[in-house]
């Protein structure tokens, strides 16, 4: 049977799950850990393998979404924490931060697990992880004609955009460097990098530079964005979308309440029913006021070099070496999400929710 959705401008279901996680209130905490998807072939899913540092108790809640997306919650060393997998690409960062704020009340941390690539391999060869400082996003730039470029062209118009950078979480960020620091091994000789700054592709292909039979026009694209900007040192396509988002939700103005309205008047859509997988007791609560007015996004992200772009041989990291940065890069992410003070009136209730203690 289909589930029914109502307001078409944010569609929830009559239960109040959102439309494409899936989730509602009381099945995501105020701290998340963004496990980005892309998995080597031979790896575990990378949400599954920072889910094995949860407590044994309350059992993890699971939840598969048919629009791809999955979620864990449980709790850390005794707090709440959610894992969610997202997959690729800002418009996917774009349902799990917005999805995700309308359903939890209070400040929510985030951290972005994923991968990257190296545009300079003597500072950040593949295995490198990297906390980028800040963010610049490449888009490109629909109005170039990409099949026939010398005709009817402005002079000026460049093939691709290049944004200004934007910031994560001073203090989160320190967490994260220091938190992956300590869970690093003892004898790993892998490099932790917190003083560069990242740029997020609209695309994998023509807007990282890579070359393709398609006529993109981005032959020196990686050349242009590293003379334009400074400290640039990895490339991959979710990271600017979060901080930029965090940015914009911190700068908003607070005069009026940002409790969602919970009347619904627009015609009902449909789709097929999203299946929680709850792995303990407790049920997740219904409707709540979520976004308490001054309520704020902390967001860093830590980044594990997959491919060094611009090293002679184009060099890729192996499985092995994956499994073993995921395994600890996955506690250092959860240790620094811990860390970070979020006040008690600040977070989302634990009554019927399913990190609950019963």
């Amino acid at each position: 049977m289909k589930d029914q959705l109502t307001d078409a401008n944010f569609p929830r279901t009559a239960d109040n799950r959102v439309y494409h996680l899936g989730l509602k209130p009381g099945e995501i905490a105020n701290r998340i850990a963004s496990a980005l998807s892309d998995v080597t072939v031979g790896s575990p899913s990378r949400a599954l393998t920072i889910a094995t540092h949860l407590d044994e108790t309350p059992k993890k809640f699971r939840l598969e979404s048919e629009r791809g997306f999955q979620t864990i919650t449980g709790r850390y060393k005794g707090i709440p924490v959610s894992i969610v997998s997202i997959g690729m690409g800002a418009p996917n960062m774009d349902f799990f931060v917005r999805e995700t704020r309308e359903s939890i009340t209070g400040d929510m941390a985030i951290v972005r697990l994923g991968s990257c690539g190296s545009l300079n391999h003597s500072s950040a060869p593949v295995g490198t992880v990297v906390v980028p400082k800040a963010c610049v996003t490449i888009a490109r730039n629909v109005n170039f004609d990409f099949g026939n470029p010398d005709e009817d062209q402005e002079k000026d118009t460049k093939a691709y955009f290049i944004s200004k950078p934007v910031e994560d979480n001073a203090e989160l960020h320190q967490l994260v460097v220091k938190s992956l620091e300590n869970a690093r091994p003892s004898g790993d000789q892998t490099s932790i990098l917190g003083d560069l700054v990242n740029a997020s592709a609209d695309s994998f292909y023509s807007s990282q530079g890579r070359l393709t039979s398609f006529p993109d026009h981005n032959v020196n694209l990686v050349e242009e964005l590293l003379e334009q900007v400074d400290s640039l040192g990895t490339l991959e396509m979710e990271t600017h979308h979060l901080y930029h988002l965090a940015k914009c939700w911190n700068r908003r103005p607070t005069k009026s309440s940002s409790v969602a309205d919970t009347s619904h008047s627009a015609p009902p859509l449909t789709t097929g029913p999203v299946q929680p997988v709850a792995l303990g007791s407790g049920a997740s609560s219904g409707l709540a006021a979520v976004a308490i007015t001054d309520s704020k996004l902390h967001v860093s992200a830590a980044q594990m070099v997959f491919a060094a772009r611009t090293s002679a041989n184009r060099d890729f990291i192996n499985p092995e070496r994956v499994n073993a940065i995921e395994e600890w890069g996955g506690k250092g992410v959860l240790e620094a999400l811990i860390a970070y003070d979020i006040p008690a009136e600040r977070l989302h209730p634990e009554e019927g929710s399913v990190w609950a203690l019963t």
